[in-house]
């Protein structure tokens, strides 16, 4: 199945943006998918999770921030990330009527996605799924990003590399210990930011493989 392009109406902020939704008739939950600072929703990344995910029988919905809607490269507020992902999960739902759905994404969208939760809970999610949580700066150790966390009150389940610089593992495997048991971490061993590992490991497409199997078991354990 082929993702299909679709129009996504922001009402707070009086504008569109652009959505992906990839949502098998075979689907039994979906993920509301949102992307990383510094690419939009179909960087390559974000194309293998949804189609691994479409796979295995999860759909998803991505979409775009105001801001990589526009071309530019300065990040929106928190505000308008918010509303912007209030309207993607409200989409979702019109796209996939009745299916469980989850929300988060790749790094910045994943946590905006979070913030979106802990003021107000997005309506219909069932839990939180992070691509690489990004803790801290590179460099600026500190779990201060993780403030907002405390008032999520869904399942969070964080993939994180352990070679990832965005989030020394010992500061996340804190913060971690913290919110459960709301919060599971899986680790993948040698991953970067982006899950990268040395080709003498492993291969890129079992790493894929065990991100989406991740995902897939722990949605279907948190739906049901």
């Amino acid at each position: 199945m082929t993702a299909q392009p679709l129009s996504i109406s922001v009402p707070e902020l009086g504008l569109e943006v652009s959505g992906l939704s990839d949502i098998p008739d075979h689907a039994r939950s979906v993920y509301v998918l949102a992307h990383g600072a510094g690419a939009g929703m179909r960087h390559a990344f974000l194309e293998k999770i949804a189609t691994g995910l479409a796979s295995a029988g999860m759909g998803t919905l991505r979409f775009q921030f105001p801001y990589m809607e526009r071309g530019s490269g300065r990040t929106d507020s928190p505000d308008k990330c918010v509303a912007t992902v209030n309207a993607a999960v409200a989409c979702a739902q019109d796209q996939a009527p009745g299916l469980p759905l989850f929300a988060g994404g790749k790094s910045f969208g994943g946590r905006m996605t979070s913030t979106a939760q802990s003021r107000a809970p997005l309506n219909g999610v069932r839990g939180l799924i992070f691509l690489g949580f990004p803790l801290h700066p590179p460099g600026n150790p500190g779990i201060t990003r993780a403030g907002h966390l405390d008032a999520v009150k869904i399942p969070m389940l964080f993939l994180q590399g352990t070679r990832d610089e965005f989030a020394t593992p010992e500061l996340l495997h804190q913060v971690v210990e913290r919110l459960k048991p709301r919060a599971t971490l899986h680790a993948v061993e040698g991953g970067d930011h982006s899950f990268k590992i040395p080709k003498k490991q492993r291969t890129e497409a079992s790493v894929f493989q065990e991100l989406v199997t991740t995902i897939t078991d722990w949605t279907e354990r948190s739906a049901g």
